[in-house]
């Protein structure tokens, strides 16, 4: 979120904005926006339903639990359910038609598409235009 809280400007300068979309309870949404400066929206997915979807929502195996649970990670609280889900990394790029123009999806929750990829995607959209 960070990241692409540092490309923004660079983001809406070509047009486009930025959706998150994240399964954390409300508080802890406000919470990461405040801490990290997001101006752009994040909305709320209960219980991973449009991770779900998109076929990206992943529980998490036991092995994974007890590694949260070790480090004080309390993923039932922060999500609000007892699924031990989380959503894939994933950044679509959408035009205004609401057609996907590119996906960049990885089942390594810890690999996030870089800033850079996304506003590429988003020029190739504008020159096709």
């Amino acid at each position: 979120m960070e990241a692409l809280q540092n490309v923004l400007s660079e983001i809406r300068k070509i047009g486009s904005d930025i959706v998150a979309i994240c399964p954390q309870r409300p508080q802890f949404l406000k919470q990461m926006q405040k801490k990290h400066d997001i101006e752009f929206e994040i909305l709320r997915d209960e219980g991973n339903q449009v991770a779900e979807a998109f076929g990206l929502r992943q529980v998490l195996p036991e092995y994974l639990r007890e590694v949260y649970e070790q480090f004080n990670l309390d993923l039932p609280r922060v999500n609000g359910d007892e699924s031990w889900s989380l959503p894939m990394p994933a950044r679509y790029v959408v035009d205004r038609k609401g057609i996907v123009f590119a996906a960049d999806v990885n089942a390594d929750y810890t690999k996030r598409p870089e800033p850079e990829k996304t506003i590429e995607d988003l020029r190739r959209l504008q020159e096709q235009k």
